[in-house]
């Protein structure tokens, strides 16, 4: 077996190789990276690895030996002493003093998640937004992509803001998709589009600064806000989405074609009021336009982006939601003026971009038309689902949400019609009989009335219907205490 120690920066501070190894393995064995018990390579190992004689290693375990930090068994080996190592890892530990920047990230609740106590032995009905679920991938045309790429030059230098064939790609398909007139030159690609989001907080957002985000909205632009220093300016939505005020901020976070999470649409004026807000405070509107891929109804609604004649909003994009789990992939749309601050800002964390493979697959398969007819095929299966689950819901229970089914998206948002205490009562005895679903309070910037996200792309229909049932008896229950 091969162990891997810091030979390099010891040899360098003592002038024998024996007593260099020596001190990296004491060293090692009090930093509790050698736990007690380990047993050591032998010391032919040892001397193959590190370029030494047998006996200098064998004159290195006798000095271990010798000092307690090994113990040597004949037709065994040698092994650390699990006493001393115990011992010695009971240190005071050193307090790492944060920035504030790293502060205000180390207080944020990112890995919230939801943790209910489920019956044992029951079977899960998961009504959460999950990603695609991988039988709906076409994978021989995906692997079809990746091999066509493999077989060519693909490794040349790219700069920070990715495969330039995939930016030429995604401006061609937002011309198509969504009438967006981008030129490759402004697309930045991103490990996720959240990641996107936070460098952009961070190039717009001073400390103490004011930001406006929506209420409800995504907790992940809260956090890149606060991460900054930021002053987050709640604005509610309703029907038609964010009510447009005069705020005094110069950064406005907004999902005007299916709100996030009620799915409410920003009608034209609405949309025009925005931009006029921004032109006035010399503002930039960052727009989330996170799933209006997947419509199935209703006219389709041009982004914000395109009615913007001053370059004051960035179109972010994601593919999340219609690539495999482990294809992390977003992207900007940027003014020209924030293009090379942003890549500037990009360059600090990822000077080449990841995955160029997997980029330049992606930009071949857009090419050819296969990820089109992919959107197509899931919008229309996703589709049936939505219209299954919105009538299955409004059968079994008509009395307890009412529901904002939509014309596009992957989840529906659903309002409870009772209060707050039945609402615990319902979700808990849900739970118990193995059916789960998203709280939208995690996405409330402020306390508000109950409401639920039911996600229902990755569930066939009887798990569907089998769900609903269940809910429906747990709404039954929970007109009772508990006693």
């Amino acid at each position: 077996m091969e162990l891997w120690l810091p030979m390099d920066t010891y040899e360098q501070q003592h002038r024998y190789k024996y007593v260099a190894l020596y001190h990296a393995l004491r060293d090692a064995i009090h930093a509790g990276t050698l736990t007690g018990g380990t047993r050591l390579p032998s010391t032919r190992e040892l001397a193959v690895q590190y370029s030494m004689s047998r006996g200098s290693v064998a004159q290195v375990y006798d000095m271990l030996l010798a000092d307690g930090y090994v113990e040597a068994y004949r037709g065994k080996g040698t092994f650390v002493t699990d006493t001393l190592t115990t011992a010695t890892k009971k240190g005071t530990e050193a307090k790492i003093v944060l920035s504030a920047w790293g502060e205000r990230v180390a207080a944020l609740d990112t890995q919230k998640g939801d943790t209910p106590a489920l019956a044992q032995g029951k079977s899960i009905i998961n009504f959460q937004v999950q990603r695609m679920p991988a039988e709906h991938f076409p994978e021989s045309e995906w692997k079809s992509a990746l091999a066509a790429v493999h077989r060519s030059d693909w490794r040349e230098h790219s700069s920070a803001a990715g495969d330039l064939e995939l930016r030429e790609a995604i401006a061609s398909h937002l011309r198509w998709t969504r009438g967006i007139d981008a030129d490759a030159s402004q697309i930045v690609l991103f490990s996720g589009s959240m990641q996107g989001i936070v460098l952009l907080a961070q190039l717009l957002i001073s400390e103490g600064e004011a930001a406006v985000l929506e209420n409800p909205g995504y907790q992940g632009i809260a956090h890149a806000v606060k991460s900054c220093g930021g002053v987050i300016i709640p604005t509610d939505i309703d029907a038609q989405g964010i009510i447009p005020q005069d705020w005094r901020a110069q950064v406005l976070f907004v999902t005007p074609t299916r709100q996030f999470p009620t799915g409410a649409v920003l009608g034209l004026e609405r949309r025009k009021a925005l931009l006029t807000w921004a032109s006035k405070r010399n503002a930039v509107i960052i727009e989330d336009d996170y799933d209006s891929e997947f419509r199935w109804g209703g006219r389709p609604i041009e982004p914000l982006k395109v009615l913007d004649r001053e370059q004051r909003v960035v179109y972010v994009g994601s593919f999340s939601q219609t690539m495999v789990a482990s294809f992390r992939l977003g992207y900007a749309v940027l003014p020209p003026a924030l293009v090379d601050p942003l890549l500037a800002a990009k360059a600090l964390y990822e000077p080449v971009p990841p995955a160029l493979l997997e980029q330049r697959a992606l930009a071949k398969w857009m090419m050819r038309g296969g990820y089109l007819r992919h959107l197509r095929r899931l919008t229309r299966l996703y589709g049936e689902r939505h219209a299954f689950f919105v009538r299955e819901m409004q059968q079994q229970l008509p009395q307890a949400f009412t529901m904002q089914p939509g014309d596009a998206g992957l989840h529906i948002y659903a309002s409870w019609n009772d209060d707050r205490e039945r609402y615990i009562r319902f979700k808990t005895l849900a739970q118990e009989d193995g059916v789960l679903f998203r709280d939208a309070a995690r996405y409330q910037l402020t306390p508000g009335h109950p409401a639920v996200c039911f996600g229902f792309a990755h569930l066939e229909e009887d798990e569907i219907t089998e769900g609903i049932n269940r809910m429906r008896v747990a709404w039954e229950k929970s007109t009772f205490s508990f006693r």
